[in-house]
């Protein structure tokens, strides 16, 4: 339409006209790209700057990694800060954070540029988180209510139904623990479930370690693992059910969110809560008696007819995620106070 404007006022009305007829008859299709709204659809990439790698750990991926390994188009992933002008959206994570708030961007914040707040750690080991109230516009974590969601694990359909195939049992029970403090909750029910039932306890904390290509095989062989995470708040359930029960195909005892959290993520036969004993006498108790029951003991792995597990533990992957959701996520959107929505 400029180009309509200029003509009249150059030729006239009358004359612009009458050109502008001609210049239709002649070239169609220059005239379309001539009109054509200045609002069509950009097709630059969307780039996604990680502020610090999570763990510090290095990326070095190329430009196209998002679409050589994950198939996402028109995504650029990258670590390079110089990029910050540029980037669409700058993904904080959060233990690095907590190690040096200061290391937030220093320059003008670009307009419409989005700030998300990652974080795969529960708010008992979230410290600092108050500091950033105010500055992000969309959460990454392992709750199902973030902007992002990014379990530790899930259940995936299966094509069609299997056999359920479960490795043979040696043992009772058993725990890996890599952070033993005695006076927490899941210490003192281990603590109390093991004056009536025999537990197996490995881990740096008890100089008992397990080397990480003997985790599974290890587990494999005991009817049941504890899978008790270390703090207890909504949604935070980890790789101790995924990985170190659900994978190595050991009946998981759960310690975490109330039993219907647990079943927001996995079926409820396929797996036991403390909670749902009045003590760890009888818990311990059920147990040993479920133990010497084969057909009810299998039925804990009914859901292997129907689902495997997916372990999400690849960062790339997870960041690739972003540029997908970009475009259905809420524009104007702004955690004034992450502290309270992180922790209630």
């Amino acid at each position: 339409m400029a180009f309509l404007f200029r003509l009249i006022q150059k030729c006239g009305l009358f004359t612009a006209l009458v050109l502008l007829a001609v210049i239709v008859m002649l070239f169609p299709n220059d005239f379309r790209q001539i009109i054509k709204p200045v609002t069509s659809y950009s097709n630059d990439p969307l780039v996604v700057l990680v502020w610090n790698w999570p763990f510090l750990t290095n990326f070095t991926a190329g430009r196209d990694v998002c679409r050589d390994l994950y198939a996402i188009e028109n995504c650029v992933l990258t670590c390079n800060k110089s990029m910050f002008d540029r980037a669409s959206v700058v993904a904080f994570h959060h233990r690095e954070l907590q190690i040096n708030i200061s290391d937030l961007p220093r320059g003008t914040r670009p307009p419409n540029q989005k700030w998300l707040w990652v974080s795969l750690e529960s708010p008992s080991n979230t410290k600092r988180i108050r500091q950033l109230n105010g500055l992000f516009n969309w959460t990454m974590t392992y709750r199902k209510d973030s902007d992002i969601f990014i379990p530790y694990g899930s259940l995936m359909k299966r094509s069609q139904h299997t056999n359920v195939s479960i490795p043979k049992k040696s043992f009772l029970s058993t725990w890996v623990i890599s952070n033993y403090q005695k006076k927490s909750r899941r210490a003192k029910v281990y603590f109390n479930l093991s004056k009536y039932m025999q537990i197996d306890i490995y881990g740096k904390s008890v100089k008992r370690y397990l080397a990480k290509k003997l985790l599974l095989p290890t587990i494999s062989k005991y009817a049941f693992y504890l899978a008790f995470e270390n703090s207890i708040h909504k949604d935070y359930i980890t790789e101790k059910l995924w990985r170190n029960s659900f994978m190595a195909g050991s009946v998981p005892v759960v310690l975490g969110p109330p039993r219907v959290n647990y079943e927001e993520f996995v079926p409820s036969d396929s797996f036991i809560h403390v909670n749902d004993f009045p003590s760890e006498e009888k818990l311990a108790g059920f147990l040993k008696d479920l133990w010497q029951n084969r057909t009810r003991y299998e039925q804990y792995f009914n859901w292997r007819k129907h689902y495997t597990v997916k372990m999400h533990t690849d960062w790339t992957e997870r960041f690739c995620t972003i540029c997908t959701k970009f475009n259905s996520l809420p524009q104007s959107k702004i955690y004034d106070n992450l502290h309270d929505w992180f922790h209630k």
